[in-house]
């Protein structure tokens, strides 16, 4: 598979609009290359160069396998067009919560996992319920990492 982003390239800084110090919304993302059998996809971004350790920005699972991109400015509903569900991000919150480091450069990746089955989890799941679920179920994946620095 493959992740991509029409507003940033791999590897390089995010911009402003997407993070905290501006409108804070999440990026459009496009993928291609999901494999045969998937039945639902999940997508995780995180920091691991937060101070107090990986930092999650975005936790979302059950996006229907049709789907091939999310627009910009996912709303953080518990489920949102075009389906799934959000769970709560390490700010405390559903949905996607931009790059915020308190100083220097971050690296953030967006990981998209191709699921042989749906969760199942109610909205609201954290990153390790998702993963313990995903567990044994992950067809393919793919990663866009971007940095952002303050």
């Amino acid at each position: 598979m493959e992740l991509k982003s029409s507003a940033v390239q791999k590897g390089q800084a995010m911009p402003r609009r997407y993070t905290c110090d501006d409108a804070d919304i999440s990026p459009p993302l496009a993928w291609s290359g999901v494999p045969p059998g998937t039945r639902a996809l999940a997508l995780i971004c995180d920091d691991p160069d937060a101070p107090v350790g990986t930092w999650v920005h975005w936790v979302y699972y059950d996006i229907p396998a049709s789907t091939l991109e999310l627009v910009q400015g996912v709303a953080p509903d518990e489920k949102p067009t075009p389906g799934g569900c959000q769970g709560r991000n390490d700010f405390g919150r559903l949905g996607y919560g931009g790059p915020c480091p308190p100083s220097g450069q971050h690296r953030y990746y967006f990981r998209l996992y191709a699921l042989d089955s749906e969760l199942g989890l109610n909205p609201g799941a954290s990153r390790q319920q998702v993963e313990s679920a995903m567990a044994g179920h992950v067809l393919d994946e793919a990663q866009l990492m971007v940095t952002y620095a303050r």
